[in-house]
């Protein structure tokens, strides 16, 4: 079988292709990415193709118009490289301008109508078309939506719940569209699905090139659980678990494996808000400190854990708004529009549409009362938001900004 040298549009490593690929796995780095259909040019020594010679001038032109081009084929020939997930190649020193990047999760078009959900597979075809690069500015967000599609505890409300997100973050937000991954089963794009690989990496890509200024927001509906902590940094002596719709198979995401990916990193003078509409979500990110209001009256709680791991950021902040304590549950409810969602995504932008210049304070004083009503109608147990930070603030004085 005649084949042919293709590098790969992630790591750059040499792949041996057959001639008629159409997309390869690379052996290196596991990144499906296309190859370029060639008619011609295919060079056996050098495993390359190369461009025709261009035509001779004639002698009205100066000599050196008549070199002729000679270039070894690379994954594309527009300057943006096929098949790397969330590809955001920045520079350090940011002038104060947009920075060009590939577009935010740019793969392959599905082309084909998925087959049967059963959790974690579909049928579908790769067509070998990619949009140009586009432009975002200082905002990006990762929603995430989990339905669990043809699973035992499927959720109505999980794709209700990111669709509402999105367009908060687009219409009242000011978020652009370029900026916004959303990951749920409904999308027939293979890496728009809410696995955990895909998950992982949108949130690698979610702080990737982050600087000071930049505005980033997580945000997931789906299901959640909890596992007897090993490592000693939970006061409460358990680690919170979110479930990819593959959790099954892939194993379930951390709040450790959150708090290394987004929190961590996070850079001076930049802000990261992840919003949990999930159950056992009180401390889904890990941060250091937890804002309770009760009897004795508004408190931060310190969750550091001594001689233990540092869960703090780089020098920027982090903020949780989640659904509710580590303890509790949080489901679906068609309470408030008629159709399925979650209590949290419902109240949280409800409050800020209806009510200019929100405090935290306000706004979590506004979703508990939100979310008791509906659960006092009907009869579901109790739910009360939660709020934690990367450091301690005036939670009544500053304003609640994405």
């Amino acid at each position: 079988m005649s084949t042919r040298k293709e590098k790969c549009s992630w790591c750059r490593t040499k792949v041996r292709v057959p001639i008629e690929a159409q997309s390869v796995n690379c052996p290196a780095c596991g990144t499906v990415f296309v190859v370029p259909r060639r008619n011609s040019g295919y060079n056996q020594n050098s495993g390359y193709y190369q461009q025709p010679a261009a035509p001779q001038a004639t002698n009205q032109y100066p000599s050196y118009y008549q070199q002729p081009v000679t270039t070894p084929l690379t994954s594309n020939q527009n300057n943006y490289s096929y098949g790397r997930p969330f590809s955001t190649p920045t520079t350090n020193n940011y002038n104060g301008s947009y920075q060009q990047a590939s577009p935010p999760y740019q793969q392959p078009q599905i082309s084909a109508p998925p087959a049967q959900h059963n959790g974690y597979s579909w049928q579908q075809q790769i067509a070998p078309q990619v949009a140009p690069p586009q432009v975002f500015g200082k905002k990006r967000a990762v929603l995430c939506g989990v339905s669990y599609l043809g699973q035992k505890g499927s959720l109505k409300g999980s794709l209700n719940d990111a669709t509402s997100m999105k367009k908060f973050l687009l219409n009242s937000m000011g978020f652009p569209s370029a900026s916004i991954i959303v990951l749920t089963e409904e999308d027939l794009d293979i890496y728009r699905t809410p696995t955990r690989r895909n998950i992982e990496m949108a949130l690698r890509w979610l702080v990737e090139g982050c600087q000071s200024g930049d505005s980033l927001v997580f945000y997931y509906s789906g299901h959640a659980s909890r596992t007897v902590d090993l490592s000693g940094d939970e006061m409460d002596g358990y680690d919170e678990l979110l479930c990819p719709v593959d959790y099954k198979i892939a194993g379930k995401i951390s709040d450790d494996e959150i708090n290394a990916t987004i929190v961590h990193p996070l850079p001076r003078g930049a802000k990261l808000h992840a919003i949990s509409d999930t159950c056992f979500s009180g401390t889904i990110v890990d941060l250091p400190f937890m804002f309770r209001m009760n009897w004795q009256g508004a408190v931060w709680e310190d969750h550091r854990v001594q001689y233990n791991s540092y869960k703090g950021t780089n020098g920027g902040q982090a903020i949780s708004i989640s659904a509710c304590d580590d303890h509790q549950n949080s489901g679906d409810t068609t309470y408030f529009t008629g159709e399925s969602g979650g209590a949290l995504t419902y109240s949280l932008i409800h409050a800020v549409e209806h009510e200019p210049n929100l405090t935290y304070g306000r706004l979590l004083n506004v979703m508990s009362q939100k979310i008791s009503e509906a659960q006092r109608q009907l009869g579901q147990p109790p739910q009360m938001p939660q709020l934690s930070s990367s450091e301690k603030f005036d939670v009544f004085s500053k304003r609640f900004v994405l």
